[in-house]
């Protein structure tokens, strides 16, 4: 995978804009946006904006992790 920073609008503490990081496939394809707040992380599939992207919470990703 290819990981970019698209936008970076923090001190060294993440705000509630947060990062915004550009998902790449190997072969360079645009795949969609991953961005990490304080309160969440948001999943946007290929070209959707940010209030449209798939939610979670970071105690629920937490959760999901420590289960696989």
């Amino acid at each position: 995978m290819q990981v970019t920073i698209k936008s970076l609008n923090v001190d060294m503490e993440l705000k509630n804009r947060g990062i915004e990081l550009e998902i790449r496939n190997p072969q360079g394809e645009f795949l969609g946006d991953l961005v990490v707040t304080k309160t969440q992380l948001i999943w946007c599939k290929g070209r959707t904006k940010r209030g449209n992207g798939k939610t979670i919470s970071w105690a629920a990703f937490q959760t999901y992790m420590n289960s696989l």
